[in-house]
């Protein structure tokens, strides 16, 4: 059975995994926009969502707990700038827009993830 089972796992082991999606979720704060494949941006798209409802609360605890999970520079600019953007919107923080590219070396769907 494949009950409670949640997330891709993109080909790689649980560690390299976790720094993956870590490093894309910190280009994503970073940037604002990112250029990646469908899959990669599907399941970047929750994770970055629970981040931006984590740095809505605005206390310490929260600025405490994005810096244990993202790189400093990108946990700061999530809680002072992106964050409150959004105080009054109740989630759907990041939009995909699919396009019509394929990878050239493995056909994967491209995918532009950007904030709302």
């Amino acid at each position: 059975m494949h009950h409670q089972v949640k997330g891709r796992k993109f080909h790689r082991t649980t560690g390299k995994r976790r720094a993956f999606i870590k490093g894309l979720e910190a280009n994503l704060i970073m940037k604002g926009k990112i250029l990646t494949t469908e899959a990669r941006a599907k399941e970047l798209k929750w994770k970055v969502d629970k981040l931006i409802t984590l740095g809505k609360k605005q206390n310490l605890h929260s600025l405490r707990l994005l810096t244990s999970r993202i790189p400093k520079s990108a946990a700061m600019k999530l809680y002072h700038e992106i964050a409150p953007k959004y105080a009054e919107r109740h989630g759907g923080y990041t939009r995909i827009i699919k396009t019509a590219k394929f990878r050239k070396r493995d056909g994967a769907r491209v995918a532009v993830i950007e904030f709302v």
